[in-house]
């Protein structure tokens, strides 16, 4: 099978060559672009998160021998979630090479955060079903790179860390609004917008509320120092 100039790039940026083509292929067609011939990749995405799963488990009981289960989940949901695999997927230049339909292409799918981060996990997939465990695994620890050994900072959870701190001051919960939802039913934006007790308050913008709701809540940590 013949690769496109933009697959054949990334093929060469991802450091592994298939052996069967069309693995890799269908782990770059979004729904968007099925067919009766051409399937996509969403069979591919639940393998592969299941693959960088265990990589990251395994990864994390090697860095940190004495890390308790309470302190290895939220490092291991903070390498596996979505944003992680998008923000690889950014790095690995994948947006360029997938094979979307002409509303996805319009809409800006190459960007889309949830679009790249189930492409990432087909692409973990296909490398997996080609070539089995270990060269699945090679490639998940040289893509994620130093994100494992910093992966406690990136684990600390904004809203919890808030909620800890008006606690603290003796203050209730930190409330969370929502002042804005703008953009496409496929692609919305969120404005969030957090208080506490003693009048403070930020605003943040992000692609889900989860993400506007973090970000809203580190900014409101920043302020109070």
């Amino acid at each position: 099978m013949k690769l496109s100039a933009e697959v054949k790039a990334l093929e060469d940026r991802l450091g592994y060559s298939f052996t069967d083509k069309a693995r890799l292929r269908r782990a770059l067609t979004h729904s968007s672009m099925s067919s009766p011939t051409r399937q996509d990749n969403q069979r591919l995405e639940f393998l592969g998160d299941r693959v960088l799963g265990l990589v990251m488990a395994e990864a994390l009981l090697a860095h940190d021998r004495t890390a308790t289960e309470g302190q290895l989940a939220p490092r291991y949901n903070a390498l596996v979630r979505k944003e992680t695999c998008a923000d690889v997927a950014r790095e690995l230049g994948l947006g360029e090479a997938l094979k979307l339909g002409r509303s996805e292409q319009m809409s800006g799918g190459r960007r889309k955060q949830a679009l790249l981060g189930d492409a990432m996990e087909a692409l973990i997939a296909a490398v997996y079903l080609d070539a089995g465990f270990e060269a699945s695994q090679d490639m998940i620890l040289r893509l994620w790179g130093d994100r494992i050994k910093g992966v406690e900072e990136d684990a600390k959870d904004a809203k919890t860390a808030l909620q800890e701190w008006a606690q603290a001051r003796k203050m209730p919960p930190p409330s969370y609004d929502t002042i804005e939802r703008a953009g496409p039913d496929h692609a919305p934006v969120f404005t969030i917008e957090v208080r506490v007790g003693s009048g403070q308050s930020a605003q943040a913008t992000a692609g889900s509320k989860r993400q506007a709701e973090q970000a809203a809540a580190r900014a409101l940590l920043d302020q109070v120092g």
